[in-house]
């Protein structure tokens, strides 16, 4: 079966996503801010955010947990959108070529449903996309296997129409597994050529 559209996620492949960006302005020096990073704001703790927890009740309850640290936990919440410095070089134009040739586009994203209210603004390249599956929503997260079958439900896909791109190999593999042709996401230009590849690019 020829594929046919194609399946984008987001952070550190639409948009560079990283919790650095924010508190290398609020930590300066950079050995409290790698053990800030590592044990308080930390990747587990921000992906409960992704799988469909409130951020009001993670903020109460890390908060008491680090009370020191109490600020700067909150504000991971109202800075949040200094975690994404912008876009991720030579990709956007790769989407606007794909949207212009009729290229059906989706993407399958873990995000949190409020930190997606804040993003989704100020994120113009996302308006190329007919659906979205966003994990905070659907409380579910990738690689677990449900988001991979409920996008193809969704985005009315058969196993081998959908080529997947995605920075995290974790989730290529979980993809592959459930019908989708994966593409381990690295730059822009790898990811061209695999898309002149499958015929969606001359």
């Amino acid at each position: 079966m020829a594929v046919r559209a194609a399946v984008f996620d987001v952070g550190n492949v639409l948009y560079r996503w990283d919790p650095r960006f924010l508190f290398e302005k609020l930590i300066p020096d950079p050995q409290e801010r790698d053990w800030f990073l590592q044990n308080v704001v930390t990747m587990d703790w921000h992906a409960q955010h992704d799988a469909g927890r409130p951020l009001a009740a993670m903020v109460a309850e890390r908060s008491a947990k680090f009370p020191k640290y109490a600020g700067l936990i909150q504000a991971y919440v109202d800075r949040w959108l200094e975690t994404i410095p912008g876009p991720v070089p030579g990709v956007h134009p790769l989407v606007a070529e794909l949207a212009r040739r009729d290229i059906p586009l989706f993407a399958i994203t873990n995000f949190g449903a409020e930190f997606w209210e804040l993003f989704r603004p100020e994120a113009p390249v996302i308006g190329h996309f007919a659906d979205i599956v966003i994990s905070g929503r659907e409380k579910l997260i990738k690689p677990d296997p449900a988001i991979y079958r409920l996008a193809l439900e969704r985005f009315s896909l058969e196993p081998g129409e959908a080529l997947f791109i995605d920075d995290r190999e974790e989730n290529i593999r979980a993809g592959e597994k459930e019908g989708f042709v994966g593409h381990h996401f690295t730059d822009a230009d790898r990811l061209a050529e695999a898309l002149r590849g499958h015929g969606f690019l001359a």
